[in-house]
């Protein structure tokens, strides 16, 4: 195997020059689904890079369960530094698992308590006002049936302060926003690429371009149904200059009070329609950082695969019938 079973660890770094790209060149659906996908792919493939590296680990460790032949001078050798990378694996694996069930647990977490702040409003409401002065609103996705525990649609939740801010047409603009985060979901991708994050660091830059690629996605939606972009660019601009951090961090807000993003939000609106292609042209800056960031992830993912058939067949060599 050599060196190349570190590449998952390093490869993610190619995914990130087709972030601001993909935000200049691409549909925010598009730009989206890329980023999220390759933040997946990358983060798996690092999870089994750390993996592998922790079986030749914990088989040179005193009284481990492995068979005797895993910790063969021949499985050493198939893993450059064999002992270090072995085992600093171990406890960066468990870091990234443990990270990664914090994180589910904290989005389910904040989901329930987002509904049951809901459910003390009527239950057909729909947006639910908040009787709070301070101006906010987000998106709170559904939750599946469980036993004893009914399915939970997904629902609107704003504050009367916002309500108060925004006249008639700026509301529609808003409601169709989140109507937008739920219908398509954005939660799902927003938490596949924390996930991501928790394996590699280096995924982390992702994480906010596929957050900031959700809310273009939700405001070229609401700019599609209300069918004015300069009402809905000064909707998502008024809404920034009162909008206060709501109850519920990490779900999707129609303007979180950040210095950065909303002004490109509004800028976008205030263009044109961004075009819908699935692939940037080849001999453009957006078609060349897309060719680096797939070559990076098909790479990642064959050494990630050659590195678990090599090892395995190594294994089974040094096991004892």
């Amino acid at each position: 195997m050599g060196v190349f079973v570190f590449l998952p660890l390093v490869l993610p770094v190619t995914a990130l020059p087709i972030a601001r790209l993909a935000e200049q060149h691409l549909h925010p659906r598009v730009s989206t689904r890329l980023l999220t996908l390759l933040a997946a792919v990358l983060g798996l493939c690092s999870t089994l890079c750390l993996g592998l590296l922790m079986v030749v680990g914990t088989a040179q460790l005193p009284g481990n369960p492995l068979p005797d032949g895993w910790s063969d001078p021949e499985v050493r050798a198939a893993v450059p530094y064999a002992e270090v990378a072995g085992a600093a694996a171990i406890p960066l694996l468990a870091a990234a698992l443990t990270a990664c069930g914090g994180t589910l647990r904290r989005h389910r977490r904040i989901r329930a308590r987002a509904h049951r702040a809901l459910d003390v409003l009527p239950a057909g409401a729909d947006p639910a006002v908040l009787p709070d002065d301070a101006p906010y609103a987000y998106a709170v996705p559904g939750t599946p049936a469980r036993p004893g525990r009914p399915a939970r649609p997904g629902r609107i939740a704003v504050s009367r302060g916002m309500l108060h801010s925004l006249d008639e047409d700026e509301r529609r603009a808003l409601f169709a926003h989140e109507r937008a985060h739920l219908r398509c979901r954005h939660h799902r991708y927003l938490l596949a690429v924390r996930l991501a994050g928790c394996v590699n660091p280096l995924l982390l830059p992702l994480r906010s371009a596929v957050g900031f690629a959700t809310e273009r996605w939700a405001d070229e939606e609401a700019a599609r149904t209300v069918g004015d972009r300069r009402l809905t660019a000064r909707a998502v601009g008024r809404a920034a200059l009162i909008a206060r951090p709501g109850p519920a961090p990490e779900l999707a807000h129609f303007a979180a009070p950040e210095p950065g993003p909303v002004p490109r939000r509004v800028a976008a609106l205030l263009g044109p329609v961004p075009p819908a292609r699935h692939w940037p042209p080849a001999l453009t800056p957006a078609g060349l950082a897309a060719l680096v960031a797939a070559a990076g992830t098909a790479a990642s993912a064959l050494s990630a695969l050659n590195a678990a058939v090599a090892l395995f067949l190594v294994l089974k060599a040094a096991t004892p019938l």
